[in-house]
């Protein structure tokens, strides 16, 4: 099932809870929310609190993308938060089985991510226990970035992984998705599809994700 998520990391944060009701009006799947700490990437975000108080403005599925350090010490709060799927790295310094199966236990879906450098293998002993796995298309930390295309192995080996295996795993890419590359990730086994200025920049945001969603059905 294809699925967008606009990342409100590319939003006008002063009017956020109209952003989000205007991408739920506009036919989003989820929303990507980036949760940066300032040391696992080199930007700062938001947190746990914000999280909460934007989670009355919409009903659609909270995706959270941890990019922190220690994701496994603030999962419960982003929980509490509202969240629906929490993705973390692999790459954090939190034990990553201790972290999907606390995520799991708190009744939200877990979802692991690999930096551009890093082999999509290492999420493949997890595999089992995720709801998705997400490849970077650029480096962590800033929206705005330009689509790296030589990510696209990355997203066809675990695609591979995930049918020899029989499971039911979304593959999310994130990172200079637009109308041109997200049919290229498409074809590489991607489903859920990350999307920032593409979506919030648009002067018709509803026929972007339309258009969006057309261009993914390959």
């Amino acid at each position: 099932m294809i699925k967008i998520s606009p990342s409100i990391l590319s939003s006008d944060y002063s009017i956020l809870g109209d952003e989000l009701k205007r991408m739920q009006d506009c036919g989003a799947d989820m929303l990507h929310i980036d949760v940066m700490d300032g040391h696992f990437v080199p930007n700062i975000t938001l947190g746990a609190p914000i999280v909460r108080c934007i989670r009355k403005c919409s009903t659609l599925p909270f995706d959270v993308h941890l990019m922190i350090s220690d994701p496994y010490k603030y999962v419960p709060d982003f929980v509490k938060a509202g969240s629906d799927i929490i993705t973390f790295h692999v790459e954090a310094d939190s034990d990553v089985e201790k972290t999907v199966e606390l995520i799991n236990s708190l009744g939200v879906k877990a979802g692991l991510a690999v930096k551009p450098k890093t082999p999509v293998e290492e999420v493949y002993p997890y595999l089992d226990k995720l709801a998705m796995v997400l490849v970077m298309t650029v480096e962590p930390g800033f929206g705005g970035q330009s689509f790296m295309a030589d990510m696209m192995p990355k997203v066809a080996a675990v695609k591979a992984e995930i049918e020899r295996r029989g499971l039911d795993v979304d593959i999310q890419v994130d990172g200079g998705i637009n109308g041109t590359t997200i049919i290229e990730a498409a074809k590489a086994g991607a489903n859920v599809f990350v999307a920032g200025n593409a979506i919030f920049s648009s002067d018709d945001a509803a026929a972007t994700i339309a258009g969006f969603k057309s261009k993914a059905d390959v």
